[in-house]
């Protein structure tokens, strides 16, 4: 583990969230599955024009994406995936050697740890970049770990607004949790990096070039038999239940997935994900 500045999420991650991503790791995958394969589209531009080099993916977490992105790629390149979570990092090297990918995992915060400079020719993440305290610090210090000429290529949410989906728990829940923290915008989390014009502003002064955010949308589906453990254990509300008494969680868990049905269709969760496609350069 390298220095952490990012306390609050460092604790978050190495805690009750880090755990309950690693036990629904296999519908989260499934979940974000279409955003694999739109950075898979991405990398593979640049390995036509670059056929061996490094990727870093950033926030990799239990290692789903970090291991399509190696598939996709060969064994030409060497992948290393970073995530301030150690018990995800130690979930995605199990699954890196269960699968005999030679991936590279770091238990780190990316930023700050002491990336060698000029190392990566690609810098990629899937929902990995929205959690920094100070994220001009964290997209220089990328920049400073990526040679020159290298693209980034990362994946953020857009607006709550955008995204009725991953506040239906929050806006089921609230009248049962009054404690709820609401979201802040702009705050390290899901949404911080929901503001156009920050995140180029963000980027801009973290020393990459050619910044452009798009909007690009993903039809996105899990098992309907894991939509409880989802919400009753992922983000604000499953922070929350875990507080309560197993009879209270259970009533407010009955609650909130009865709020989920508009997107249930069979066996399956449907929903969009609507995000940025933040694409970026190192300077030449």
């Amino acid at each position: 583990m390298t220095h952490q500045a990012n306390q609050e999420q460092s604790a978050l991650w190495n805690g009750r969230s880090g755990n309950a991503w690693i036990d629904n790791r296999v519908a989260i995958d499934r979940m974000f599955a279409p955003l694999a394969r739109f950075l898979i589209d991405r990398v593979r531009e640049t390995a036509r024009r670059v056929p061996s080099g490094r990727l870093l993916d950033v926030g990799c977490g239990t290692g789903g994406a970090t291991l399509a992105i190696a598939g996709a790629l060969g064994e030409r390149w060497q992948c290393t995936g970073v995530d301030i979570s150690a018990p995800m990092i130690a979930t995605a090297r199990s699954r890196a050697a269960h699968a005999r990918v030679p991936i590279e995992f770091l238990s780190a915060d990316v930023q700050t740890h002491d990336f060698p400079a000029g190392q990566f020719d690609l810098v990629v993440s899937r929902l990995g970049v929205m959690f920094f305290d100070d994220p001009v610090a964290a997209f220089d210090n990328l920049r400073t770990a990526a040679k020159p000429g290298a693209w980034l290529h990362a994946l953020a949410w857009r607006s709550p607004a955008e995204n009725p989906f991953m506040t239906t728990a929050e806006r089921a829940a609230v009248q049962l949790l009054p404690a709820l923290p609401p979201r802040e915008p702009g705050a390290p989390g899901q949404f911080g990096f929901a503001q156009r014009e920050r995140v180029e502003a963000i980027l801009t002064a973290g020393g990459w070039e050619d910044v452009a955010l798009t909007p690009v949308q993903f039809e996105c589906a899990f098992a309907r038999a894991d939509l409880r453990d989802y919400v009753s254990r992922l983000g604000p509300v499953g922070q929350a239940l875990a507080g309560l008494s197993p009879p209270e969680r259970e009533r407010v868990a009955d609650v909130v997935v009865q709020a989920f049905t508009p997107f249930i269709e069979g066996d399956e969760v449907r929903f969009t994900a609507a995000c940025w496609h933040l694409a970026a350069r190192a300077p030449a």
